[in-house]
Order: structure tokens, then C-alpha cells, then sequence
């Protein structure tokens, strides 16, 4: 669709928005079309045809599954594709995923600043009347955490002819209290003339 078209069916659909909320709800709207559009494409290159097409092998579409998905404008229901043979694995929207947000992003910002998962849970139900559990908070810092450890154990380079040293302050919980903490970055140059965060 060319940039004319485009603009000119934005122009009709935009007629009946006129209010914040119509505009979340026409969002949502899209954004369930579009991804159980995507969805269905995925299924039929999967299956190797097309809907109600000739078949070719045992495997056919066999109806929908319901889920509700959270999107940065709230809750959505999807209707996800499902095969007979169930070997079909959506890449856009894995089986058992709940959120098609930044809401791993906005939950370690907020945890980072300090909110304890109570907190966080309570500002998700705010912004995006969302029901969102303590345990996935904690799964998303956990899996953070992870990585923080094991990129803190990985191996260096044995020599970085140069390095450069810095410090910021930053807030952190500590003992259920917000302090300032130091903290100290050291980048050196290796060899090949690449910046690592030592």
C-alpha cells in the first residue's frame, strides 16, 4: 500500500476516534488484527497451503485457541491458528507468551529505581489495567540477574593496554531503604582496539 492510500485510510478510520480511549481501543483493535493476521500467514507456511486449499500432507488447520495478551494499550484477546498434528510453533506470538510489550524494559527500569515488585505490580495495574503477578516481576529480575552473573564471570582478555576508570552514583534498595551507592566502571581497550566494560 502506497503512502496516499495509506493516508487516506487513516484519514476514514480516524473519523470516529474522539478520545483518548478511542484511540487505545482502535489501537488494540489493530494490533489484534494485525498480529492474528501474521499469526494465521505463519500457520499457512507451516501447513505448506493455503485455508481451505489443496492439501499437501496429513497436517490441516484445526480451529483457534483464546488467549489474552497484554500490549502497551492494554489487554487483548487473540485468536491463535492451531494445527490437528500440534506442530505448529508461532514465532510472532510463542505459545504460553501473555505480554507483546516493552513491559520487561519498563519492569526492570522500575526496579532498578528502586520499587519493590509490590510497587510495580500496583503501577501496571495503573497504567494499563493490567493484572500483573509479584512471581513474573520477579522472574524478569531473576532472569536479569542471571545474566548479570554469568557476565560476571565471563573471561577476560588477559591484557588491555589502555583503561579508562569513572564513577556514577546511583539509587538502590538497601534494607528496604533508597541510598546512594557508588558505582565503579572501569572500560578498557583490548587489543584489536575494541571498548569493554570491564
Amino acid at each position: 500500500m502506497d503512502e496516499k492510500k495509506l493516508k487516506a485510510l487513516a484519514a476514514e478510520l480516524a473519523k470516529g476516534l474522539k478520545t483518548e480511549s478511542d484511540l487505545n481501543q482502535f489501537s488494540r483493535m489493530l494490533t489484534k488484527l494485525t498480529v492474528e493476521t501474521a499469526l494465521n500467514a505463519e500457520l499457512t507456511d507451516h501447513l505448506g497451503h493455503e485455508k481451505n486449499a489443496h492439501k499437501t500432507g496429513s497436517n490441516t488447520r484445526n480451529g483457534y485457541s483464546s488467549k489474552t495478551v497484554l500490549c502497551d494499550d492494554g489487554k487483548i484477546e487473540l485468536n491463535t491458528p492451531r494445527d490437528r498434528e500440534n506442530t505448529f510453533e508461532p514465532q510472532l506470538i510463542k505459545k504460553h507468551q501473555t505480554r507483546i510489550t516493552q513491559m520487561d524494559s519498563q519492569i526492570l527500569s522500575l526496579y532498578a529505581k528502586g520499587m519493590t515488585t509490590r510497587e510495580i505490580v500496583a503501577t501496571f495495574k495503573e497504567m494499563y489495567d493490567a493484572d500483573v503477578s509479584p512471581t513474573l516481576i520477579s522472574k524478569v529480575t531473576d532472569a536479569v540477574k542471571e545474566q548479570v552473573t554469568e557476565w560476571q564471570n565471563r573471561q577476560l582478555d588477559a591484557l588491555y593496554p589502555i583503561v579508562y576508570m569513572d564513577c556514577i552514583v546511583v539509587k538502590v534498595r538497601q534494607n528496604g531503604n533508597v541510598i546512594n551507592k557508588a558505582v565503579f566502571l572501569a572500560l578498557g581497550i583490548n587489543t584489536e582496539g575494541q571498548k569493554e566494560l570491564l
